[in-house]
């Protein structure tokens, strides 16, 4: 089974917490096990361009079930999945994507932020996974 709608907006309400905790401003995406927008929040005063960026992290981290940072790594020059982002109408490599698996470590959905750098934007995202995988 896919995430719900309850769960989407606990991993929603807790990345919007530890945002806030940090001081930062960003697009929050959470998507199903279909890769489809679930639930969605852009905190005021956020980057207009990387509302797409939470989106495209979150399917990228669905698409390919791990973190979109794992996946920046495979994909430098060289590497086995260089240009891999030109793929699906747009990847995302870098931190902030995490896939969201249930308590029988299926992949349920992801969740993707976008705003600060991709430190914190990993840190947000981690905070929304956790919230569900603590449930």
């Amino acid at each position: 089974m896919g995430i719900t709608l309850e769960q989407a907006q606990a991993a929603l309400k807790a990345a919007h917490q530890k945002a806030l905790d940090m001081g930062v401003k960003m697009n929050i995406a959470v998507v199903d096990a279909g890769a489809n927008l679930t639930a969605f929040a852009r905190m005021d005063d956020a980057w207009l361009g990387s509302l797409d960026i939470s989106i495209k992290k979150a399917k990228t981290a669905r698409f390919f079930d791990m973190p979109t940072g794992e996946i920046g790594k495979l994909a430098q020059p060289g590497g086995p999945l260089y240009n891999i982002e030109h793929s699906n109408g747009g990847l995302i490599s870098f931190p902030g994507g995490i896939p969201i698996m249930d308590s029988g470590n299926r992949v349920i959905g992801a969740i993707g932020v976008s705003g600060s750098t991709v430190e914190d934007d990993h840190a947000v995202a981690q905070a929304g996974v956790d919230a569900i995988q603590g449930q």
